[in-house]
C-alpha cells in the first residue's frame, strides 16, 4: 500500500502536537485528519475509517483511553491500528492503555524522526499479519478461526477480537503444544522494530484467557506461552 493511500487520525488537545506532527507524517505522503478530543475523534474515525490513529490521552470532554474503548466497540472500527501517542509514562497508564485495545505506546518527547520511524513501524503491519494466508479458515478443537474476517467461533458463538490479541491467537493456534518465548512473540506479533511494554504480551494473554478459556493458555515460566487443547 502506498503512503498516499493511508490514512492517519492524529488526536490531541494541543495545536503545536497538532501542527508539528501533522506536518512530518505529511511530508510522508501520508493523508492527515486531525481532532482535538475523543468525542471529535469517533465522529471522524466513523467516517474516513482511518488505518492508523494516534491518540493523546489526557484531552477534555474525552479521554483518549475512553475514546480507544469506544473506537474497539465501534463496527468496522475494531482492527484499526491505535497508539498512544502521551506525556503519560507510568507503567499503569500503559497497561491501561494495552486493556483498551491499543497496539502501541508512545511517550512524549520525541523527537520528530524517531516518531515517524516508529509509525512507519506500526504501519508495515498493515501488510504483514503473522504470515497467515488470507481466505482461510482454521479449526483447532472446537474452535473455528477465521483469519480473513479476524473472528473465532467457539461453541457457536462468534468472537470479534482486536488485532493485536487476533494476531497473537492465531500465532500460538499455529502450532498447539508449542511453547512460544516472549522474545519470538513480540518479534513477530509487535514487530522487533517497535518498543512496547514488558507486560504487554501478559495483559492480550489475560484478555485472551477471558474471552476464550483460561484452560488453553499455559504460562511456562520464565520462557513464554503455549495453547494446548482439551488438556485438563
Amino acid at each position: 500500500m502506498k503512503n498516499a493511500d493511508i490514512k492517519i487520525l492524529l488526536v490531541d488537545d494541543e495545536p503545536d502536537i497538532l501542527e508539528i506532527v501533522g506536518y512530518n507524517l505529511k511530508n510522508e505522503g501520508y493523508k492527515i485528519f486531525t481532532a482535538k478530543n475523543g468525542i471529535e475523534a469517533i465522529k471522524i474515525a466513523k467516517k474516513e475509517v482511518p488505518h492508523l490513529i494516534i491518540l493523546d490521552i489526557m484531552m477534555p470532554e474525552m479521554d483518549g483511553i475512553e475514546a480507544c474503548e469506544k473506537i474497539r466497540a465501534t463496527e468496522g472500527l475494531e482492527n484499526v491500528l491505535v497508539t498512544f501517542f502521551t506525556a503519560r509514562g507510568e507503567d499503569y497508564s500503559q497497561v491501561a492503555g494495552f486493556n483498551v485495545g491499543a497496539d502501541d505506546y508512545i511517550t512524549k518527547p520525541i523527537k520528530p524522526k524517531l516518531l515517524v520511524s516508529k509509525i512507519k513501524a506500526l504501519l508495515r503491519r498493515i501488510n504483514n499479519v503473522v504470515e497467515v494466508e488470507s481466505n482461510e479458515q482454521v479449526t483447532i478443537g472446537d474452535i473455528i478461526i477465521d483469519r480473513d474476517e479476524y473472528v473465532i467461533i467457539k461453541d457457536g458463538e462468534k468472537l470479534s477480537l482486536p488485532r493485536k490479541e487476533f494476531e497473537l491467537f492465531s500465532l500460538l493456534t499455529s502450532k498447539p503444544g508449542k511453547v512460544f518465548k516472549r522474545d519470538d512473540i513480540l518479534d513477530k506479533v509487535w514487530g522487533n522494530e517497535v518498543v512496547v511494554g514488558g507486560r504487554t504480551i501478559d495483559v492480550h494473554i489475560r484478555k485472551l484467557r477471558e474471552k476464550i478459556g483460561d484452560k488453553n493458555f499455559k504460562t511456562v515460566k520464565g520462557v513464554g506461552y503455549k495453547f494446548v487443547i482439551d488438556e485438563d
